[in-house]
């Protein structure tokens, strides 16, 4: 069940939007902003603080949850491809890279993290999954960027668009962390269901649930934090 305040969760997104939109909000602190305009697609996050978790003793969680509607529709994939999985990258005007140019790469080390930088995740057809670690070394999973698997019978643009759907909670040494749910092109409705799912997500993956998360707020990038949980 749900512990975030509904209503909380629907102002903070509707003033998101409006603030983006370059409207005059009032903040759920009170304080009133003037919106701006930006010239490209502002990010939503969640931004989080945990509390009475102890990094050093406790399990550390690592959980993804694939949202209804895609947070960042321009999320960079390349496809790592077989022969029939190219194909369609061609036709569909998608970056991809088949064995002959991942053995180009000779794993070297730079060449793979260059590689890692270049794109936000990566999709790999079944049958070249296994020698990714052969071809390319541990490079992509160190950037926590290992691909995702796409079956021969399933179409590529399905599994980037579950890719770019997927977000991840993944705790480390500090109590504090972010994921992108949304973006300022979105209807409030939409932007609401992605950040209520979020949040019951990440208290589903916490050893005491909702004890264990501190605040929590809504950013769009350019705009004031909105705080829905504390």
């Amino acid at each position: 069940m749900s512990k975030v305040n509904s209503e909380l969760v629907e102002r903070a997104c509707q003033i998101i939007l409006d603030y983006s939109a370059g409207k005059k909000v009032t903040c759920l602190n009170g304080e009133e902003k003037e919106g701006k305009v930006r010239k490209f697609q502002e990010t939503v996050e969640l931004q989080i603080t945990l509390k009475n978790y102890d990094a050093t003793k406790d399990k550390r969680f690592n959980g993804s949850f694939k949202l209804p509607h895609v947070p960042r529709p321009n999320y960079k994939v390349c496809v790592l491809a077989n022969a029939t999985h190219e194909e369609e990258c061609k036709a569909e005007g998608i970056e991809y890279m088949n064995v002959d140019m991942l053995k180009k790469l000779n794993k070297d080390k730079k060449l793979v993290k260059k590689l890692a930088a270049k794109y936000d995740g990566f999709v790999c057809s079944d049958t070249l999954i296994k020698l990714i670690p052969r071809l390319l070394g541990p490079g992509l999973n160190r950037a926590g960027k290992f691909p995702m698997r796409c079956a021969s019978d399933e179409k590529v643009t399905s599994k980037i668009n579950e890719l770019s759907s997927t977000i991840k909670f993944q705790l480390k040494k500090v109590m504090c962390m972010n994921v992108a749910i949304g973006h300022v092109g979105m209807s409030q409705e939409d932007l609401i269901l992605n950040t209520t799912l979020a949040c019951n997500f990440l208290a589903s993956l916490t050893k005491k649930g909702w004890q264990n998360i501190k605040v929590l707020y809504v950013k769009s990038t350019m705009g004031p934090a909105q705080q829905i949980h504390f």
